[in-house]
């Protein structure tokens, strides 16, 4: 039996971290159809990754939202063959963070799980609670916290959602070091 991931957290810990963000074709939680992921190393962005997956299911209920349709990505590998590949990113990551976290955990735990394969160990930051508690922004949706922020964003294009949440934990890792030594 696999230990239980950590809870999700508002401020996260020190190191390296991987911003995800995942679209999805159906209401299963296993229906990635695309992945974002943008890792920072000391406080830079050292890698994006854009993954378009098949769907377990041959339709996308999404395409008003994300703007994917079956044709997009009928030819893409499924989840459990891009896998290998993504699994890369996540290595020495001391946590994840994603833009309502729950939704991303839920979706990369269903993905793994269908996949065969264990998905990473690591805790959740939720930039969601970023935002209200650390950064003071209502409402936290993502597009809000991006027009805020100043930050470029084609919202529900899972990359540009992932580098966003990137900005997000950035940015409040920098307050709250800023407000812990008092300059």
């Amino acid at each position: 039996m696999r230990a239980r991931v950590p809870t999700i957290f508002i401020n996260p810990p020190p190191g390296t971290f991987v911003a995800i963000d995942f679209e999805t074709a159906d209401n299963y939680p296993d229906s990635a159809c695309a992945i974002g992921l943008v890792r920072v190393e000391n406080g830079r962005v050292s890698r994006r990754v854009r993954q378009l997956f098949r769907p377990p299911r041959d339709h996308v209920w999404y395409t008003h939202i994300h703007g994917l349709t079956l044709e997009h990505v009928q030819d893409k590998p499924r989840f459990a063959q891009a896998w290998p590949v993504l699994r890369q990113v996540f290595k020495g990551a001391a946590f994840l963070a994603a833009h309502n976290a729950g939704f991303d955990k839920r979706v990369l735990e269903a993905c793994c799980e269908s996949a065969g394969v264990e998905p990473p160990e690591l805790p959740w930051v939720c930039t969601v609670r970023q935002a209200r508690r650390t950064l003071g922004i209502r409402p936290a949706n993502l597009d809000n916290v991006a027009r805020i922020m100043g930050i470029k964003l084609d919202h529900h294009e899972a990359l540009s959602d992932a580098e966003a949440c990137a900005r997000i934990v950035m940015a409040a890792r920098k307050l709250l070091v800023k407000s812990v030594s008092g300059r």
